[in-house]
C-alpha cells in the first residue's frame, strides 16, 4: 500500500480562511498507508468481514470494517498516533525539547488512543473526560498512565476544562477531531478498504466530531471519486445532518442522551467543510434503530461492539437507505469500536462478583 498526499480544496477557498496560520486556505493532509518506521507501536491493519444473514436483511452486499480489533478498541489509535509521531518528528526535526504533555478531551475512545500514543513516547497525557463516560473507558485512560480529569457532558465544558488544563500544565492540546494529523490517521481505514474490498461502491462512517468520516472521504474520493461516503449519526444528536441541510455549521447547543456516548459530539471547523463538500448524505437513526443493530452484530456476528458502532448499521437497515439506489450494492460499513461498558449489560447484574 502507497503512501498519498492529498491537499483538499474547497471549491471557493475563501470559506477556508482562518482554519490554521500555515494552511489558511485548504486542509492539507498526508494520508499514509505504511506504518511510520519510528511509531513504536503502529496500528493494526483489520479485517473486512462479511455476514450473509445480514446481507439479506439488508437486500445488499454488507462489508464489516473491524475497527473494534483495534489497539485500544477503536479507530482512534490512527490518529493519536499520527498526531503524537508527528508532533516528536517536528521536535525532533527543529531541535526542541518534547512537550510537557499532551491533552486532549475525549467521551473515552480518543483519551485511551492519546493516552496509549503518549505512553509509548514517553510523554505525560491529560484527559479530560465527560463523567457520564462509560467507567470502562476511563478505567482505560487511567491504565495507560494518564491523567483522567472530569468535566461536565457537554462540547462547552470538554473545551473549557482542556483549555485550563493546558495552561496550569504547558502541554500541547491533541484535540480529538479537529486536529489536521488526527484526520489524516483516521483516512488510513479508507486505504485499508479499497485495498480489501476494491468491489465497494459505498461507506457507511459513524459521526461524531467527524474527524472519521472526514478522513474517510478525502482519500475516497481522491482515489475513488465514484464510491459514495455516508456519516451516520443518531436523530437525538443530529447536528451533522442539520449542519448539512442548513448549508452552515449546526452545532448541538443542547445534546439529547443516546447510547452512542462517542458520537454526542458536535462536527467542528475542520470537519465540517470536508463533510459538506465530500460526504454524498448524512443518515439519522434511531435510540431503538441503533440497540437492534448492536445486538444483531452481536448475535450474527459474534463482535462485542459498541453502541456506537452500530449506528452504521442501524442506517443500511433504515427506510432512509432504501432510496440509495440499488446499484450500490457493495456497502462497507465502518464497526469502530467495541469499548463496551459490561456494567450496562442488564443481564450482568445478575451475576456473582465480577471477572478479573
Amino acid at each position: 500500500m502507497t503512501n498519498i498526499k492529498v491537499k483538499y480544496r474547497s471549491p471557493d477557498p475563501r470559506r477556508y480562511r482562518g482554519l490554521g496560520p500555515e494552511d489558511p486556505e485548504g486542509l492539507g493532509l498526508t494520508i499514509a498507508g505504511q506504518s511510520r518506521s519510528g511509531c513504536l507501536h503502529p496500528p493494526r491493519s483489520l479485517p473486512v468481514l462479511a455476514c450473509a444473514g445480514l446481507d439479506r436483511m439488508a437486500g445488499r452486499r454488507l462489508l464489516f470494517k473491524c475497527e473494534l480489533l483495534q489497539k485500544t478498541g477503536s479507530f482512534k489509535i490512527r490518529g493519536a498516533l499520527n498526531a503524537v509521531r508527528s508532533l516528536v518528528e517536528e521536535r525532533q526535526r527543529t531541535g526542541r525539547e518534547l512537550p510537557r504533555a499532551v491533552v486532549t478531551h475525549s467521551s473515552g475512545n480518543h483519551g485511551q488512543a492519546l493516552a496509549c500514543a503518549a505512553q509509548a513516547e514517553g510523554i505525560p497525557a491529560y484527559i479530560v473526560v465527560p463523567r457520564s463516560a462509560p467507567q470502562c473507558k476511563q478505567d482505560a485512560i487511567r491504565a495507560y498512565g494518564a491523567t483522567l480529569v472530569p468535566c461536565d457532558p457537554s462540547d462547552k465544558s470538554r473545551a473549557e476544562t482542556a483549555s485550563r488544563v493546558v495552561q496550569e500544565t504547558g502541554g500541547v492540546l491533541v484535540h480529538p477531531n479537529q486536529e489536521l494529523a488526527v484526520i489524516a490517521g483516521q483516512g488510513t481505514i479508507a486505504l485499508e478498504v479499497l485495498e480489501q474490498a476494491p468491489q465497494v461502491n459505498a461507506v457507511v462512517v459513524p459521526v461524531g466530531g467527524g474527524g472519521m468520516v472526514a478522513g474517510i472521504a478525502v482519500t475516497i474520493k481522491a482515489l475513488r471519486p465514484d464510491v459514495k461516503v455516508f456519516a451516520a449519526e443518531p436523530s437525538n444528536v443530529d447536528d451533522c445532518y442539520q449542519s448539512k441541510v442548513r448549508g452552515e455549521l449546526t452545532p448541538n447547543l443542547h445534546p439529547r442522551d443516546t447510547i452512542a456516548d462517542a458520537v454526542k459530539t458536535s462536527i467542528g471547523p475542520n470537519t465540517w467543510p470536508i463533510i459538506r463538500d465530500l460526504v454524498d448524505d448524512v443518515l439519522t437513526v434511531s435510540e431503538e434503530e441503533i440497540k437492534r443493530a448492536t445486538w444483531l452484530v452481536w448475535e450474527r456476528m459474534k463482535l462485542l461492539i459498541e453502541p456506537t458502532a452500530g449506528v452504521g448499521l442501524a442506517a443500511v437497515l433504515s427506510e432512509q437507505f432504501q432510496a440509495v439506489p440499488r446499484d450500490v450494492q457493495n456497502v462497507c460499513i465502518v464497526l469502530c469500536g467495541g469499548n463496551v461498558d459490561l456494567r450496562s449489560l442488564t443481564w450482568l447484574t445478575d451475576l456473582s462478583g465480577k471477572a478479573e
